[in-house]
């Protein structure tokens, strides 16, 4: 059996080689298909595919995890993006590039939950169920915002110190842009460095696998138990609600930071440095403030209330952003660069708190599908601030967006402070009922398996 220690130090290995590709190709991205000859328009609608795959398999994935097995769908989510990332890196039909995206949303779908809901599983299996997740969960926090904060810089800084260089016009076209491929490669090396370490280092408690018409029918109903789990627990419902509030404040901050630093700093090329730098700061501070989560849940004393004052912080700074929307100049990018600091510092704070929130609400079974309920709920805030904030902003500017976004987040984070951290779990009889004997037992801890009033 893995020790806890174990688990954490290869949940944290894994964690960071998950999300170092996302870093290393955001950056270069645009510019990239741009300088293979596609249209903004066309680009647009590559993001759309990936967007669209990483929706509609978000629950289906997260129930083929608790069906399957946590280790098989992070390897074929390694696959995924290996070959989404090389395609990306190497193909220019326009078609290729579509695969492309429908590849890297799959592995985005199938890595989401797989890895934190093995961490969980195997802390549960070698201390029980009072075991203290938050150490573990912050520390995979800090490994993700590290992975982006790394992987964002080195893919904003690598084009440009390749032999020939980049340069980029403000018409936003570009020239000599041979190094914009190399960040993109070099993802899908990560990605095969995560294949090799999920097959070898990844231990999972062997049984019999199910048949494949079995999982066809387990994950359905897998599906369908966690919907409902998180659909009736209240607790639950009050985390779900902050990931969509924090979905729509990313979604904003996404879609207009990028073209304000271009105009705070004099030019598009520029702005896209200015951009890596401030979302590379980010990322740092959002490591930062995962790293306090544990020891601001201690001084509080509830997950509940550390949880509530990280994203009231991440509120408070997207007001920031709004009341520093009018300044200009090196000013408007220091004020823009402080609030960002602060929101991302309070998010990461609150990942700790919100993890320990959620796991103690969900048994092994249903933990995968109900942490993909989660990051369906970010995603579609996302979707949904992005343009519903979108058109506000354009027809009242950037600083109404922000407010606006923080005073939803604000209004989430109030409803999860006086929250329980404990629920009667329910007798396992009854959670076979709505699933079927058809679900595997070999990944549930031994404790799981006991009927509990």
């Amino acid at each position: 059996m893995t020790t806890a220690a174990a688990a954490r130090r290869r949940y944290v290995l894994i964690t960071f080689l998950t999300w170092l590709p996302a870093g290393l190709y955001s950056a270069p991205l645009v510019l990239l298909l741009l300088d293979r000859g596609l249209s903004l328009g066309t680009i647009a609608a590559i993001g759309a595919v990936y967007s669209v795959a990483v929706v509609v398999l978000e629950l289906p994935t997260g129930g083929l995890s608790d069906v399957l097995g946590r280790r098989p769908v992070l390897a074929a989510s390694a696959v995924a993006g290996l070959a989404g990332l090389a395609l990306l890196g190497l193909a220019g039909a326009v078609w290729l590039l579509m695969a492309s995206a429908v590849l890297r949303g799959v592995a985005r779908a199938l890595s989401s939950g797989p890895a934190e809901a093995w961490y969980v599983d195997a802390v549960h299996a070698a201390q029980g169920r009072d075991a203290d997740l938050g150490p573990g969960l912050a520390r995979g926090g800090m490994a993700a915002s590290a992975a982006l904060a790394l992987g964002v810089l080195a893919g904003g800084v690598i084009p440009f110190a390749w032999p020939g260089g980049a340069t980029v016009t403000d018409a936003g076209g570009s020239g000599g842009l041979a190094g914009l491929a190399v960040p993109v490669l070099l993802a899908a090396a990560c990605e095969l460095v995560l294949l090799l370490v999920v097959v070898f280092a990844m231990t999972e408690t062997r049984g019999p696998r199910p048949g494949f018409g079995e999982v066809l029918r387990g994950v359905p109903a897998t599906v369908a138990t966690g919907l409902r789990l998180a659909g009736r627990d209240h607790v639950l419902v009050r985390v779900l609600l902050v990931a969509a509030a924090t979905g729509v404040g990313l979604a904003v901050v996404e879609l207009l930071t990028p073209a304000w630093m271009a105009v705070l700093s004099g030019g598009a090329g520029r702005g896209v440095l200015a951009y890596a730098l401030v979302a590379a700061v980010g990322f740092a501070a959002d490591a930062a403030g995962s790293a306090l989560g544990v020891p601001l849940t201690r001084w509080l004393g509830s997950p509940g209330r550390a949880a509530c004052a990280g994203t009231l912080l991440a509120a408070l700074a997207l007001g920031g952003l709004a009341g520093t929307a009018r300044l200009a100049g090196w000013l408007g990018l220091g004020a823009a660069g402080v609030a960002y600091l602060l929101m991302f510092l309070g998010l990461g704070a609150a990942v700790a708190p919100i993890g320990r929130l959620l796991h103690d609400r969900v048994e092994a079974a249903e933990r995968a599908t109900v942490l993909s309920v989660q990051s369906l709920l970010l995603q579609l805030g996302a979707a949904g601030g992005s343009v519903a904030l979108g058109a506000l902003a354009a027809a009242r500017g950037p600083g109404a967006a922000f407010a606006v976004s923080g005073v939803l987040l604000a209004a989430a984070a109030l409803t999860v402070w006086g929250l329980p951290r404990r629920r009667d779990v329910q007798p396992r009889a009854l959670l076979l009922r709505h699933v079927g004997p058809h679900i595997p037992t070999r990944d549930r801890p031994r404790e799981d398996r006991i009927s509990r009033s």
